[in-house]
């Protein structure tokens, strides 16, 4: 179905275009006005003095014809004006013509019967391809007519030039009122685009962002709610992380108690009875799940409370990966990589931990890596990560980035399940170093992450 224009066009450019109409239909209407005046006004003035020359030469021939001049054909010729009039002296039985011959049938055949009848008749005509004023007078000495072509040449030429002026000023109008309505929006609209811009940002978890000061008393409201909503927010997001760092430090001291004690008796598990050892194996689960937990509590409360203290340098993804997987204890794929540094400005602790979380996410949920690969290009450097597990359904691949989402596991206890932040600490790291991450299908079968960062050139 077709979308409705005004779900197409943007507000700016349908304030844009009903300016641009508003002005061609102001512009057309006075344009044709003026050209109903003007010519209407020259045609009249033009018709009136034709008339007029037209009865004194008609006097002129009736009363040579009275009184039987000799010269009739040489006032006849006289009385031509230019080389494109014509005179036609219409007697019983002949005719005399005189300027630019015209056939008696070129004329309107209304237009010629009404002469022949004696009718002064005045008419607008087109007779080899020229306009011209045809006007016919009865002749009483003889009951002929006369009839005289007066050229308009001129006249026309005037009314194309004054059509083509109004009607090329009434499209300038259009596109100036356009361009005005495209100028005025832009202008109108800017504090909206400024509105836009900070809630994106905001968005994107910048909650810094704030809205400048108006003068404007309709907008200075606006501002002031925006900002005063972003500030709340931003105090909120705070006191929230500042709980969580502090909860998860007051956890750590008894959850160390709780790891030695949980060592001591794994130690001396084959002295205790059957149901102590199930009741010992589920306590040491619990506790290193636990244990994880607290310590992605802290990074993300460090991540949210300390944004802009990285150490930032210039680092090879491709050397720091290759470190990164050689310390695990456990086994992963050979590089997939070229030999050009992929080169990446970013804080080495954050990008540690982005790599070793997405290869802790393939252990935990698919039985591993099975290729991770650095590639650079387009000003990007990409990291990939795959694995040969059921894969990420479509409806859940932005919603494993948030906290505390483990998938479709949710609500399922083991040693496998883990807590529901790696890939939020992922998502939050790779923000902050200004790249973005998503998950894909491998070819193939499984699941694919990309970690995308800004290339530096070297």
């Amino acid at each position: 179905m077709r979308r409705p224009w005004r779900h197409v066009l943007s507000l700016r450019w349908r304030v844009a275009i009903a300016f641009g109409l508003g002005s061609l239909l102001v512009a057309g209407m006075f344009a044709l006005a003026t050209w109903n005046l003007a010519s209407g006004y020259m045609l009249d003035q033009r018709s009136q003095s034709a008339t007029q020359q037209a009865e004194v030469n008609g006097r002129l021939v009736d009363e040579a014809i009275r009184t039987r001049s000799t010269g009739l054909d040489e006032l006849l010729t006289g009385l031509a004006t230019g080389p494109n009039s014509s005179i036609i002296l219409v007697r019983p039985g002949t005719q005399l013509t005189s300027g630019r011959p015209v056939d008696l049938a070129a004329l309107p055949p209304a237009f010629v019967s009404a002469a022949r009848s004696g009718h002064a008749v005045r008419q607008r005509v087109r007779v080899h391809d020229y306009p011209a004023l045809a006007i016919a007078l009865p002749v009483p000495s003889e009951g002929g007519a006369y009839i005289e072509l007066f050229p308009l040449t001129e006249l026309d030429r005037t009314f194309r030039f004054l059509s083509s002026l109004l009607g090329g000023g009434t499209l300038a109008c259009g596109v100036l009122g356009g361009a005005l309505g495209l100028w005025t929006s832009r202008r109108a609209l800017r504090p909206l685009t400024a509105l836009t811009a900070a809630a994106s940002r905001v968005a994107a978890g910048d909650l810094t962002a704030r809205l400048p000061d108006q003068a404007d008393a309709d907008l200075a409201p606006l501002a002031r709610t925006f900002n005063a909503t972003t500030e709340a927010l931003e105090h909120r997001v705070q006191r929230d992380a500042r709980f969580a760092g502090d909860v998860s430090h007051e956890l750590r001291s008894p959850l160390t108690t709780m790891t030695s004690a949980a060592e001591v008796l794994q130690r001396r598990r084959r002295d205790l009875p059957d149901p102590a050892r199930r009741a010992l194996d589920l306590l040491v689960l619990e506790v290193h799940r636990f244990r994880h937990m607290v310590t992605d509590l802290l990074e993300i409360s460090r991540a949210d409370r300390h944004g802009d203290d990285e150490a930032w340098e210039v680092l090879d993804l491709t050397a720091l990966v290759t470190n990164v997987a050689a310390h695990r204890g456990r086994p992963v794929p050979p590089l997939d990589g070229s030999e050009t540094p992929a080169l990446v400005r970013a804080d080495r602790r954050r990008l540690d931990r982005v790599v070793g979380n997405l290869l802790d996410n393939a252990d935990r949920y698919a039985g591993g890596p099975v290729r991770v690969g650095v590639r650079s290009g387009g000003g990007r450097v990409r990291l990939e990560v795959d694995d040969a597990g059921p894969g990420v359904p479509e409806h859940l691949r932005d919603q494993i980035f948030e906290r505390f989402t483990r998938g479709d596991r949710a609500g399922q206890r083991g040693g496998d399940t883990g807590s529901g932040l790696g890939l939020a600490i992922v998502a939050e790291h790779v923000r902050r170093l200004g790249g973005r991450v998503r998950a894909e299908d491998r070819p193939g079968g499984g699941a694919r992450f990309v970690v995308e960062l800004p290339e530096v050139m070297p």
